[in-house]
């Protein structure tokens, strides 16, 4: 009775529900259609053709050739796949818990009530936005032995410098620290995150006598800790497929110290010419990534604290 006075009113159409419901599936199919498109011609088909050619031998000049499980034949002797898989490792989990670190040691300070807190904000943002091509030469510069800032400033300290991107016991711990250069990116994560904590804890908390460092590990960690899971999961899929600084700072080397998977599944496909190995390299990553972030995601009931969930309780 209601729908039929709205009708009658004209806050409703006369047409039949069900027409309308067609209607509205079908622009909705429509509007969805660049993605849906975009997602089979650009992600879905790539991933089956590479599924296909991780069995075949190809050059990309003659047709593929299948070979059936020559390739992971090739995998399980190659030491050069274990040793970038594991220099990769290495990166992610010293730079990803560092970078989180940083970022919320910022974010906490930039969070502050103090005079120009959008200058600042903007300046330890503007790192995040340089290409990545434009940051490696930068920083090459920077880890130069002879001509470097890095250098530079250690000299006037009175320690000889090393070579950074020249020694192998170096290398790998130098693009680490490099690493650091675009946590500005995530600072702006955890600010939000920060922002969003109801001050009437903390006005709570100082009324009980909580200092700064009860308040921080009490309120501020937990209510933090869904961003950081956020971040932890963005950190690990980013530091496993570091590429560009090793590409143009080192080229792997020296001594293979910087020898990163997706460079030497990019020497596989793009330089030996040989894609359907190249196709197997990316799948076993595609794996690892996924085994990781399973893990992550099954470890947060433990440590990730959602308010919302606790209010539902």
């Amino acid at each position: 009775m209601i729908s039929d006075a709205l009708r009658r009113a004209g806050f409703m159409g006369t047409r039949p529900r069900g027409r309308l419901a067609r209607r509205e599936n079908l622009e909705g199919w429509l509007f969805a259609s660049p993605w849906i498109l975009g997602f089979l011609i650009f992600t879905l088909g790539p991933m089956v053709a590479s599924a296909a050619l991780s069995f075949a031998q190809w050059d990309i000049v003659t047709p593929p050739k299948w070979i059936g499980f020559d390739n992971f034949e090739r995998l399980g002797t190659d030491a050069s796949a274990l040793h970038a898989l594991k220099v990769t490792t290495v990166y992610a989990v010293v730079s990803v818990p560092l970078q989180i670190v940083l970022g919320v040691i910022l974010a906490l300070l930039l969070n502050a009530k103090i005079s120009g807190l959008r200058i600042y904000r903007t300046i330890y943002y503007l790192p995040a936005v340089l290409s990545g091509v434009a940051v490696a030469l930068l920083w090459r510069w920077i880890f130069s032995k002879e001509f470097g800032l890095l250098n530079l400033g250690l000299s006037f300290l009175g320690i000889e410098g090393p070579g950074w991107l020249t020694d192998p016991d170096w290398a790998l711990w130098a693009l680490i620290l490099m690493s650091l250069w675009g946590v500005g990116d995530s600072m702006v994560i955890y600010l939000a995150g920060l922002q969003g904590i109801p001050t009437e804890l903390y006005e709570a908390a100082e009324v009980d006598g909580a200092n700064i460092i009860r308040r921080f590990f009490n309120i501020t960690l937990p209510l933090l800790t869904p961003v950081l899971f956020f971040q932890l999961i963005i950190g690990i899929i980013r530091s496993l497929q570091v590429f560009v600084q090793a590409f143009i700072m080192t080229d792997g080397g020296p001594a293979d110290a910087t020898l990163f998977y997706v460079l030497y599944l990019y020497r596989n496909a793009f330089l030996y010419f040989r894609m359907g190995y190249a196709s197997l390299l990316a799948w076993v990553l595609f794996v690892y990534v996924l085994l990781l972030t399973l893990l992550v995601f099954r470890s947060a009931r433990f440590w990730v604290y959602y308010e919302s969930e606790a209010r539902s309780r």
